[in-house]
């Protein structure tokens, strides 16, 4: 291992787009963990564009990221919600839908949920 690494999402290990063309995540593979980029393009909903993959009712990944731009809310299935804006850190525990909200695409970053997001089940 060297001292740095330094990668280019644009040049990801793997990608996985989202059902309707509504987005993608780019996975890079590091030897800390999977940390991945996910675009949402505005229209964007997880139960539309990725439950059809993921195969659950709602969303099982236990994320911990950061909003580099857009916005999007988050539901729990208990019902708690939150609206996440750029320049936030969150951590979101299994079991949520989750959408974009507005006219720009949100773009957000994850050390620790992506690595089996959006990747169809059995795979």
């Amino acid at each position: 291992m060297t001292g740095i690494v330094s990668r280019s999402f644009d040049s990801a290990d793997e990608v996985r787009p989202f059902e309707g063309g509504k987005g993608r995540l780019d996975l890079l593979t590091t030897d800390s963990g999977a940390v991945g980029r996910a675009v949402f393009e505005p229209g964007w909903k997880w139960s539309e564009h990725v439950k059809p993959i993921a195969g659950t009712d709602s969303c099982q990944a236990h994320h911990v990221g950061y909003v580099v731009s857009g916005r999007m809310k988050v539901v729990m299935d208990g019902g708690e919600s939150a609206d996440l804006v750029p320049g936030e850190f969150y951590e979101i525990q299994p079991g949520h839908d989750a959408w974009v909200v507005g006219d720009e695409r949100c773009v957000a970053l994850d050390w620790v949920g992506f690595v089996d997001y959006a990747k169809a089940s059995g795979s």
